[in-house]
This record gives C-alpha cells, sequence and structure tokens, in this order.
C-alpha cells in the first residue's frame, strides 16, 4: 500500500469516530458523494462546491503579485534598482517568516477568523507599502529607504496563505468515503493546486507587468489590494472551512488530515523523529525555491546577451506551463507508484534534464528545453506536499502547509543570491549549474524520505496497513 492511500486509511479510521460525535454540520454540508462520479478532476467540485475553485484560484492571485509588485513600483518611483530588489527582498522575507505564523494560528483558532483578519491588515499594509514607497526620495541611499523597506516585510508577513490553507481544506475533504476513492480525489485535488499556483505565478508577474508599463507603476498593488479584501474573504467564509476543526483541530483521537503522525505515532515519544520527518519535505521546498531562483536568474543573464533581460520571463513562463500541465497528470498515476518514488524519479529526471540548461546558445533552442525541463517539476511539487500531509503532526497541517511555500520563497531568494553571483562574474553557464545542484540535492532528501516513511510504516503498522 502506498504511503499516500496510507493517509487515507488513517483518516477514514478517524473520520469514523469523529461522525460518532455530535457534528451536525458535517453531513448538512458534506454529503456522502457517489463511490466513483465522473472523471478525477470532475469530483472536485463535488467535494467542495462548484464556487470554491476558481474563488481559491483567483483568491492566491495577490500573493503572486506582492513580490514583483514592489520591485516595479519601488524602482520606478526612485530609479534605483537596489532599492527596488531590497523592497522586493523585505517581501520574500516577511512572506517566509509570517506564512507558518499564520498557518500555525489556523491550526489553532480554525481558518476563518485568522484569513479575516490577515486580508484586512495585509490590505492596510499593502496600502502603506504604495503610500512610503512615493515618500522615499530618489536616489540609491537604502538608509532612506527602512520605511518602504519596513512595510514591505509587513505586506509580505501578513499575506494570506490561500493556496496551502486550501491544501488543508482538500485533505480534510478528500479524508472521507472508501481508501481507493480517497488516494485518487487527494491526488486531483494536490494535482490541481500545484497547477493552480504555477499559473498565478505566472500570471501575477504578467499582470504587474501590464499594469505598470501601461497605466501606472502603483496599481498592481492596488489591485492585489483589491482582491485580497474582496476574494480572501469569501474564501475564509467557503463552507469548505467547516471540513477543517472536525479532521485538523480535534485535540483528542486522530486526526484524518493530519497523517498517520496523528494516527499511530506515540504521543510522548518520538517527538524528534517526527520534527526531522517534517523538516525533510521543507527542505526540499527550499531546494524546489532555489532550483526556480537560480532558473529565472539563469535566463535573465542569459537572454541578456542576445536580446534584453525581460525576455527572461516569457522564456521561465515557459517551464511554468510544462510544469502545470504535468501537474495534472499525476491524478492518473497509478496508486503503486508510491510518494516516495515519485520523488526520487522526478528529482532525477529534474537533475538530468537541467543541464540541458548549458547547451543552448540562442532562444528557441532554451524553449525546448525548458518544455521538458519543467515535466518533472510539477509532479515533484505535488509529491512534496502529499508527504508534507502524510509527515505532518496531529493539529499541525496547516504550520507544515504554509512552512514548505515558505521554504520555495526562501529557497527563490537563495537561488536569485547564488545564480547572481556567479552570472556576474562567471556567466550564465555557472548560473545554470545551481538548479543542476539543487535537483540533485532534491534527490538526496527523497531518499532520505523514503527512509523516514518505511520506519513511520513499520513502527505505526495499523496506520500504514
Amino acid at each position: 500500500m502506498t504511503t499516500s492511500t496510507s493517509l487515507q486509511a488513517s483518516a477514514a479510521t478517524s473520520s469514523a469516530a469523529d461522525t460518532a460525535r455530535p457534528a451536525a454540520h458535517s453531513e448538512q454540508d458534506f454529503p456522502s458523494l457517489p463511490s466513483r462520479t465522473g472523471g478525477r478532476y470532475a469530483r472536485l467540485p463535488l467535494l467542495a462546491g462548484r464556487g470554491f475553485i476558481p474563488l481559491g484560484l483567483f483568491a492566491r492571485l495577490p500573493l503572486a503579485m506582492l513580490t514583483v509588485g514592489a520591485l516595479t513600483l519601488v524602482t520606478a518611483v526612485t530609479g534605483s534598482y537596489a532599492v527596488g530588489g531590497a523592497a522586493a527582498g523585505a517581501v520574500g522575507i516577511g512572506s517566509a517568516l509570517g506564512a507558518p505564523v499564520l498557518g500555525a494560528w489556523a491550526d489553532r483558532m480554525g481558518q476563518r477568523p485568522v484569513l479575516l483578519f490577515a486580508a484586512i491588515f495585509n490590505t492596510a499594509a499593502v496600502a502603506a507599502l504604495i503610500l512610503t514607497a512615493y515618500l522615499v526620495p530618489s536616489g540609491r541611499d537604502l538608509a532612506d529607504a527602512v520605511p518602504v523597506l519596513a512595510a514591505g516585510f509587513v505586506a509580505g508577513a501578513s499575506c494570506p496563505q490561500v493556496g496551502p490553507l486550501a491544501r488543508v481544506r482538500w485533505m480534510a475533504l478528500t479524508a472521507r468515503g472508501s481508501k481507493a476513492g480517497n488516494a485518487q480525489d487527494l491526488d486531483a485535488a494536490l494535482s490541481y493546486e500545484s497547477t493552480a499556483d504555477e499559473l498565478t505565478f505566472v500570471l501575477g508577474p504578467a499582470l504587474v507587468g501590464i499594469l505598470a508599463s501601461l497605466i501606472a507603476p502603483w496599481l498592481p498593488l492596488a489591485l492585489a489590494a483589491a482582491l485580497t479584501i474582496t476574494l480572501v474573504p469569501a474564501f475564509a467564509v467557503h463552507r469548505t472551512h467547516r471540513a477543517v476543526p472536525l479532521s485538523v483541530r480535534r485535540r483528542r483521537g486522530t486526526s484524518p488530515a493530519a497523517g498517520p503522525a496523528a494516527a499511530g505515532s506515540p504521543a510522548a515519544g518520538s517527538r524528534g523523529a517526527g520534527m526531522a520527518a517534517v523538516a525533510l519535505p521543507v527542505l526540499a521546498m527550499v531546494c524546489m525555491g532555489t532550483f526556480f531562483g537560480s532558473t529565472q536568474t539563469g535566463l535573465s543573464a542569459f537572454s541578456a546577451g542576445f536580446a534584453t533581460a525581460e525576455i527572461a520571463g516569457l522564456l521561465y513562463a515557459v517551464m511554468g506551463l510544462s510544469s502545470a500541465a504535468a501537474a495534472l497528470s499525476v491524478a492518473y498515476w497509478p496508486q503503486r507508484f508510491t510518494l516516495s518514488a515519485r520523488w526520487m524519479v522526478s528529482a532525477v529526471l529534474m537533475a538530468g534534464l537541467a543541464v540541458l540548461l548549458l547547451l543552448p546558445a540562442s532562444a528557441l533552442p532554451m524553449v525546448l528545453v525548458l518544455l521538458v525541463l519543467g515535466l518533472p517539476v510539477g509532479p515533484l511539487m505535488v509529491t512534496v506536499f502529499a508527504i508534507g500531509g502524510v509527515v505532518a503532526p496531529a493539529g499541525r497541517l496547516g504550520t507544515v502547509m504554509t512552512a514548505l511555500a515558505s521554504g520555495i520563497v526562501a529557497g527563490t531568494a537563495l537561488g536569485s543570491s547564488i545564480a547572481g553571483q556567479l552570472a556576474q562574474h562567471q556567466g550564465y553557464s555557472a548560473a545554470f549549474l545551481v538548479p543542476v545542484c539543487a535537483a540533485a540535492a532534491l534527490f538526496l532528501l527523497g531518499a532520505a524520505a523514503a527512509v523516514v516513511i518505511r520506519q513511520r510504516r513499520k513502527a505505526t503498522p495499523a496506520a500504514a496497513e
């Protein structure tokens, strides 16, 4: 039995225990589904409601616009790339540090109040970022930009974590029904979520560029604030949030969305082992972000040699689109292809295909390389998020999901920094060695995760079998 199926086995057991307790809204809001209705993705609206999918897609768009929007606005106002880059870095650092905090609060208090608070606070923070940007004098002095850097940090730290918390809801919603149906529905939901992330992180920067160049540099951030204050509250109060308290916030018994750690691991012992198990997918997401950031920076240096650095965004979008399409295919992969095997195979392919980045000397061959390189990226992201759900401790699923998302943000900054230094002094070929190393590190982490998951299954046979 796969680790994904074992997650659902523990989920089904604890769900039955929970439904035995008074929970009037569980049956009314989430009635039982037919055994298999329609295709894999056709079942998702039946699980969550038709409005949940578009709502969750567009409610996460402001997060994809915030970093690039801050870079664009502050650079345009101050005329300094250094100040603009520092502002974008402040947003990224704030997001990386703030996301797990918001996730932990959501675990303790429920998603609805935390998202409502974050929506209001973040809208005010983005408005403050716009205002302080115009108060920074032109020039290259970072000391004068402290207010805008502080505003950027607060805006990043308070940005609602719609994507990770949507994954928490899907894990709770799919923890009902037959074991096989659960595993297939969860694969479909996580595949969709990774595709949604890819699409928004392609669409967000593109939207920022269009609005800033055609109308005004402040408009993308203003639009992000408007989307946050309207769509995030709607996501917060959507009926799917009611599924999470039944499965994640239980302090007694088993949590169906929290994975086998909740189902069978000892409450007092092996806490360190549990933390180590969570650290592996978090480190993997740091490596994934390093892969993304270094690839973006390397493409900027590559494209500057024959065109302009701005074309790098279009080249990178090619990899994002193929990655999104490949992520959707994971829902149809056989369940006997375990999560650990998916992780290692995808990482090997990423490392091997990343070497091809060193070969092209013009745009068209690079497009073909990026198109192929994106194919293992999406499935690996789906897999790491799924393993994060498997190893998450009871009542900490929101914390783990947001920590995984933060790992991508932190890794992107790290990869951009390292690849930027290499590109500056050694050329773009040296920068492209960073994604190769990041993919190799992903394979090693996958091998370690396979060992940890195997040990957990032996230690908790009831949850794994």
